[in-house]
């Protein structure tokens, strides 16, 4: 089998409301998608994380390494595409436009094999996952505490034990909305905030210090990545677990965060960090301190399901007769993209989505759909 053709989409859906978080605001979706095919007819798909048009181009460049490459060899073609852009891109977006092809060769592995992709990397430790709802953004009503705690309730009667909300907006403001929404949710569901990296150390050890009371399951990138010594210095200061690590790449920007014992929970985004492939070297650094990892998830259907996939195969650290249930991102904002590009539909239930158990990814991609939200394709 030979890689015969790469094609990448940029997709864009126009918001019917924007929204914003600590850093700027959301009035598009914008993603980039892979389509690797064979001489075989068996195809592939992958996503990358990131600024959709600069992905699209850089997976141009890995073009020339791909073409006629048994896509089976995966980590083979993974090495070869880091060597050859070490030079000039050991960190961002062009790590996220290996990562697309990574996710791609994966589905294509699993789809020749006729094998689930969590089971070619090793095997399911788990038939399902518990999702947590990712959203509660800033929006400009005057009313924002109680939107957001009607928000919040929403996802309780839709099921979710598990919600994240954003902070970021001032320390004050984020005390009322976190403490509107722990009353809005009772104490039953688990709540997580995320300050995308807003604050400076002093600013997040005041914040982490007033909400603790509401028991927040972690606080996620409450510094700059920039500051290894905050995240470590912070988790001396609050109760809270320190998580963060979608803005690092490759298993050697996360040597750093765990050499530096910055976080309680890794959150690698696969389609960012490297793939599949460096996504499970990730996992085997973590596991030796003992670091949990929960993935970042943010993108179409491919992203959620390359998730599903690496959270199925992850070790239990520890090992235990009960083990904690495993936790992936469900993002609920606006995403006509997602919702409507990959089939089957993800079903969420009694609070858990199940690990496909179909070939590759377990999805099948709707190019009438992709067609429909494309602004360009390279090839």
């Amino acid at each position: 089998m030979k890689i015969t053709k790469v094609e990448t989409f940029v997709l864009s859906n126009e918001l019917k409301e924007s929204f914003f978080f600590s850093q700027w605001a959301y009035s598009e979706r914008r993603i980039c998608v892979v389509k690797i095919s064979t001489d075989i007819g068996v195809v592939g798909w992958g996503e990358g994380y990131g600024p959709a048009d600069v992905i699209s181009a850089g997976i141009k460049i890995l073009v020339p390494l791909l073409i006629g490459k048994n896509p089976i060899e995966q980590e083979t073609i993974w090495h070869e595409m880091y060597r050859r852009t070490l030079d000039y891109a050991r960190r961002g977006v062009l790590a996220a436009s290996i990562s697309a092809v990574d996710v791609a060769l994966w589905d294509i592995k699993g789809r020749a094999l006729n094998l689930p992709v969590s089971v070619l990397m090793g095997g399911q430790h788990r038939t399902k996952v518990m999702p947590y709802a990712t959203g509660l953004y800033f929006s400009q009503s005057n009313k924002l505490s109680e939107k957001l705690a009607e928000e919040a309730k929403s996802y309780v009667e839709q099921g979710f034990r598990a919600i994240k909300m954003k902070v970021g907006y001032s320390i004050k403001e984020d005390i009322k909305h976190v403490k509107a929404v722990r009353e809005a949710i009772g104490n039953d569901v688990k709540l997580m905030v995320d300050a995308n990296h807003a604050y400076s150390l002093r600013e997040a050890a005041e914040l982490a210090r007033q909400i603790e009371t509401y028991n927040i399951g972690w606080f996620e990138e409450p510094v700059s990545p920039e500051f290894y010594h905050h995240y470590k210095e912070l988790r001396t200061k609050t109760a809270i677990p320190i998580t963060g690590g979608e803005c690092e790449y490759l298993r050697y920007g996360f040597q750093q965060l765990l050499a530096n014992d910055c976080v309680d929970i890794l959150q690698v985004d696969i389609c960012g960090a490297g793939g599949l492939t460096e996504a499970k070297r990730i996992a085997t650094l973590a596991s030796t301190r003992g670091i949990e990892l929960i993935p970042h998830v943010w993108g179409t259907g491919i992203a959620f399901h390359a998730a599903l996939h690496f959270i199925a195969n992850l070790e239990p650290v520890p090992g235990r007769l009960l083990s904690p249930d495993f936790y992936i991102e469900y993002d609920r904002t606006e995403n006509g993209i997602r919702e409507s590009l990959t089939a089957p539909e993800i079903k969420m239930e009694n609070g858990f989505i199940e690990i496909p158990q179909r070939p590759g990814l377990g999805i099948e991609v709707n190019e009438d759909v992709l067609h429909q939200y494309s602004t360009e394709i390279l090839v």
